[in-house]
């Protein structure tokens, strides 16, 4: 089986959320399992210069784009066993940032067609499955079937296509359709590319690709519901037979307490030695160094589908909690201004940074007592899984990846390795924070067997990486 997976950015490449963290670990777990899988991404001037020494050039050719041709290069590595190849394109790639830019029809465009044409100079490989990530490879399967379906290339390649997050789609104005993608009227029709008076991508691979896939079961079910389907349900529920959800994994080794270089003290996660990263990580923020009260955790973008608008209506009142919290990230303004403000007003028992730091996040997954993460929606969610990975208690809302991988303490039966609420309400979050607060303190010995259960979750990729395997065995065995 031969996989070319497609995706935007993967760790250590490029890495600006669970995309990238997912494209850096996926392909390690399903090479393991045997299946061949090379990753096929943009050539970002972003990547640093160490990585860039290993990327050779391949080969280079011309990529037909609407009425122009553009200059594509194609360009290998192999990080950590994985082969990567790398479109290359200065005008589309190298810039400041990696999303965003005036003209992202084109720049996603161009890098979709680039890898389609790239099918024919991959030595010595050609993939029967290429596996898309997200809007920003979503015309894949539709040029695959439209462009090159009467040609060799595209007889027996199947696509799978992976939604992320479906808030993100890819939409544009009409005239990309015929300025950009080359294509006439006829594909601006309801049944077709056309969405609101306007081009949608991400509708593009979920009416083309082969299998859609998402990255938990929970959200695969909440997608088709207009709360949750961002205009798209009714496509969705049209194509729920070719429609599943696999729960994302983490690495387990770049996420081990006892192996973490970036930790203050490795340990295992539920011994007693994770104190010492409590109590350096409490110093270290500039926090009284306590152990007898629970220190929150938050390592998340400050925007409203994390939650951030419940807790701005209770964060005063978790604060006159006997508590401490960190806090790490950036996002909009007002979420920014929020936290310093209660930072100023509580300085023993709020520090933030807004910024992100891969180190510091790691010391706040090791040093932290309880992870917050309220999302209102959440279609995996890596976090809280790596706080449990490190022996850190989640409190989060029952959406998406969190209700899948977040089960309620039970006192009575000692099960669960977290908290849980069900609806968007700042109360219901404030009693469920306050009831995890009341647990550390009262009832120690409860609280361990928490941590024990959460560090015994297993969400490793290897579970995951079977259930990709047997899905596309699935779509190749599908009669053509």
């Amino acid at each position: 089986m031969r996989v070319l997976f497609v995706t935007a950015e993967a760790d250590p490449f490029v890495k600006t959320g669970g995309l990238g963290e997912v494209a850096g670990s996926l392909p390690v777990a399903l090479q393991k399992q045997g299946v061949d899988v090379r990753v096929i991404m943009p050539k970002y001037s972003r990547i640093s210069e160490k990585l860039k020494c290993e990327i050779k050039h391949i080969t280079h050719f011309q990529v037909p784009l609407a009425w122009r041709k553009q200059y594509c290069g194609l360009e290998e590595a192999t990080y950590e066993g994985i082969q990567y190849y790398f479109i290359d394109n200065e005008y589309y790639f190298k810039r400041t940032g990696i999303y965003g830019d005036y003209d992202e029809a084109e720049q996603y465009t161009f890098f979709c067609r680039s890898v389609l044409e790239s099918l024919t100079h991959l030595p010595g490989f050609k993939p029967n499955i290429i596996h898309c990530n997200d809007w920003h490879t979503a015309m894949i399967p539709f040029m695959l079937k439209e462009f090159y379906g009467r040609e060799p290339l595209g007889y027996d390649i199947k696509t799978v296509f992976t939604i992320h997050n479906l808030k993100y789609q890819g939409i544009f104005t009409k005239d990309v359709l015929g300025n950009i993608l080359g294509l006439g009227d006829e594909f601006f029709t309801s049944e077709t590319l056309e969405f609101h008076g306007a081009v949608n991508f991400m509708k593009a691979a979920l009416l083309y690709a082969d299998q859609i896939t998402t990255v938990s079961p929970t959200y695969a079910k909440e997608i088709q519901s207009p709360y949750y389907g961002e205009k798209l349900e009714g496509l969705l529920k049209k194509r729920s037979e070719t429609l599943i959800g696999i729960l994302n994994g983490i690495d387990y080794e770049k996420y081990d307490p006892q192996t973490d270089t970036y930790i203050f003290v490795p340990y295992q996660a539920s011994s007693r030695e994770k104190d010492a990263n409590k109590k350096q990580l409490q110093s270290l923020m500039g926090l009284p160094v306590r152990g007898d009260i629970p220190l929150l955790g938050i390592v998340s973008r400050l925007v409203d589908q994390k939650g951030l608008d419940l807790l701005a209506h209770v964060l005063e009142e978790i604060l006159d909690q006997d508590i401490q919290m960190v806090v790490l990230g950036s996002g909009e303004q007002k979420y920014e201004e929020m936290f310093r403000f209660f930072a100023a007003k509580y300085p023993e028992k709020l520090a933030i940074n807004i910024m992100f730091s891969d180190e510091l996040a790691h010391k706040i997954y090791a040093g932290a007592d309880i992870f917050l993460m309220p999302s209102l929606f959440e279609p995996c969610g890596i976090a809280q899984m790596i706080a449990m990975r490190y022996g850190t208690v989640p409190v989060v809302r029952e959406t998406g990846g969190l209700r899948d991988t977040v089960i309620p303490f039970n006192e009575n039966t000692e099960q669960g390795n977290g908290f849980s609420f069900p609806n968007y309400n700042a109360h219901e979050l404030l009693f469920t924070v306050q009831s995890a607060v009341r647990l550390f303190k009262e009832k120690p010995s409860v609280w361990d067997r928490i941590k024990e259960n959460a560090c015994q979750s297993n969400f490793s990729w290897n579970r995951s990486a079977l259930t990709y395997i047997e899905l596309y065995q699935s779509v190749l065995s599908t009669a053509l």
